[in-house]
């Protein structure tokens, strides 16, 4: 049974930095496409930033370019999201999801595993 486990939200102020990690247990890291979601109250679960199995393809949704950056260490079976220059509007739950299919995709239906979430608040 595959497994993910997010870690590393938490309650910044405008313009401070965090990472988040997601470490995979129970399946093979590697063959996985992985992508970072978010959602705020009211509103729907949507892509952040995903990356490909090979860690070679990435692509972010235009809110987050420049600030947030996505990586794999499939050697430790963790993605990460590093998040610069965070900003109220970045408040949200984060979820890492994992896809087994080599065509990317921005759905969250289509990915088939899913973390319980961390919370990211970033004060003004």
């Amino acid at each position: 049974q595959v497994q993910l486990v997010e870690s590393g939200g938490g309650l910044v102020q405008a313009g401070d930095s965090l990472r988040l990690s997601c470490a995979l247990s129970g399946g093979t890291f590697s063959v996985y496409g992985l992508g970072w979601f978010r959602q705020a109250p009211g509103k729907e679960r949507d892509l952040v930033a995903r990356i490909s199995p090979s860690g070679t393809k990435t692509s972010y949704v235009d809110s987050v370019k420049g600030r947030f950056t996505i990586s794999r260490d499939n050697a430790s079976k963790t993605v990460y999201l590093h998040m610069n220059n965070l900003k109220p509007e970045d408040t949200a739950r984060y979820y890492c999801a994992a896809r087994l299919m080599l065509v990317p995709s921005n759905l969250p239906r289509e990915y088939h595993y899913w973390g319980q979430g961390t919370q990211v608040t970033v004060s003004s």
